[in-house]
């Protein structure tokens, strides 16, 4: 190992999230003396980005070596930590296409890019270039670490277990972290004061302990007063985060699992049959679903990102915050051998026995210097077990449908999907699926363009 770390990031044009996680790198004194290899293949972002990193490192009087390349290969070249942050594309054509597409069969979504129709195509867009990116990884640089922020989360980090199981890998998100910190606010107590446990997979692991710490040192169980704060209409308290989704779905489905659930009120209405329905407003109103909320987020951040830019780029020095995000205190720990805990993506490999052993799972990881290391959860309650599966036949047939390049499997992932079982007949899926291969066309590799071979009966 060398004496600084040397952390590529492909897809800094993301900016903002670059500043980020690079930010978080550059306060931690083991690793602020770190190289950092920027990569992307838009050179006007990356050159921004490679601005705002240098600021960075200017306002903390790190010494990190800032380096910016086009060519992915060359900017993995020894790495020791890979993150991966990109949207294969973009707002626009395909985060469009994938919501257009749809409504024109009264198929309606809120975010689109994890399940659904909308997280299939952009796992057939996505897994490609991840593959790719390991195959660069194990001719330049085997040993490194993949850190992986890229969405469909579960799809990806299935597939590249699948194809290339050498890859030390992770897919990281902030839903189980940020979630606690939520229901922290609901409940008027201060997070260092609760201590939760969450397993299952991404956008839909639960807590299955949260509690909070008594002067005595024990714990009490917080959901008697998460349940009795949402039937008295004090919970959920309106959110900053998101004012148009009042996180009212995960609050019923408290109610009804008896555990409440990581990810957003908007990501969830739509990974189940029972919020988005045709003739149905009242559910909308009802749970404040905000449609089409995605493509809302993608058009106000590049708005607010151009003003940014400008701030940037006339600023001698720019404000650093710590974020929530994992990557530098695995980075960190790898590096120094100091212990931390994270919630990370994983094979499951038995880790939660009521699932899969091939499937992507989100556990607690203990990382240290030898790696990260998942910890044993065992079975879930069989309420939660049977509702993950049914997003884990979606993620299955669409990473079998990349694996095999078998293109029928990309219908019966869709098939698969509860909220678009739930809404569309078959006939109405196989035309949608058509309709959404052929809109995205080179976007997609190549086995999944063309016209269908097999035509439905």
């Amino acid at each position: 190992m060398s004496k600084q770390p040397k952390v590529t990031f492909i897809g800094a044009g993301s900016t903002v999230f670059m500043k980020n996680i690079i930010g978080d790198i550059l306060q931690r004194p083991a690793l602020s003396g770190a190289k950092i290899a920027l990569m992307d293949i838009n050179p006007q972002r990356l050159a921004e980005s490679a601005i705002v990193a240098g600021k960075l490192a200017k306002t903390l009087n790190a010494k990190a070596v800032i380096e910016t390349h086009t060519d992915r290969r060359r900017a993995l070249e020894k790495a020791d930590f890979v993150v991966v942050a990109f949207q294969i594309g973009g707002y626009e054509p395909c985060t469009v296409t994938d919501f257009e597409v749809p409504k024109k069969y009264g198929l309606r979504q809120t975010i689109a890019d994890t399940l659904g129709v909308g997280g299939i195509m952009r796992g057939l867009r996505t897994v490609p270039h991840l593959w790719a990116i390991c195959e660069d990884m194990l001719a330049v640089c085997p040993q490194a670490i993949l850190l992986q922020y890229v969405n469909p989360m579960a799809i990806n980090t299935w597939a590249i277990s699948e194809k290339y199981p050498t890859i030390r890998q992770v897919g990281l998100c902030h839903s189980v972290q940020g979630t606690a910190g939520e229901l922290a606010r609901d409940l008027d107590i201060p997070i260092e004061e609760i201590r939760y446990r969450a397993a299952g997979i991404n956008h839909m692991a639960f807590y299955l302990q949260f509690e909070h710490q008594q002067p005595d040192g024990s714990y009490r169980d917080l959901y008697p007063d998460l349940v009795q704060g949402y039937r008295e209409g004090r919970f959920p308290k309106p959110s900053h985060w998101n004012p148009r989704c009042p996180n009212k779905v995960r609050y019923e489905m408290l109610t009804r699992l008896g555990y409440f659930v990581t990810e957003s009120s908007e990501h969830f209405a739509e990974y189940t049959p029972y919020f988005i329905k045709e003739g149905r407003e009242d559910l909308i109103e009802k749970f404040g679903i905000p449609l089409d909320e995605y493509p809302k987020r993608c058009i106000e951040q590049i708005e607010r990102w151009k003003g940014q830019a400008e701030t940037y780029a006339k600023a001698d020095t720019i404000e650093v915050t710590e974020s929530r995000e994992y990557a530098s205190s695995i980075m960190n720990s790898v590096w120094t051998g100091e212990p931390s805990v994270i919630y990370g993506n994983v094979r499951n490999n038995g880790c939660i026995t009521s699932l899969p052993a091939n499937c992507a799972a989100e556990v607690p990881c203990l990382v240290d210097a030898s790696g990260i290391q998942p910890t044993y959860v065992g079975a879930l309650p069989p309420q939660l077990t049977a509702l993950i599966r049914t997003n884990i036949n979606v993620q299955e047939l669409t990473v079998q449908a990349l694996v095999t390049e078998n293109r029928e499997h990309i219908y019966h992932a869709a098939m698969m999907d509860p909220h678009t079982a739930a809404e569309l007949d078959l006939d109405q899926i196989w035309s949608l699926v058509d309709d959404l291969l052929a809109a995205h066309g080179d976007w997609l590799p190549a086995w999944a363009r063309g016209p269908r071979k097999v035509q439905a009966a």
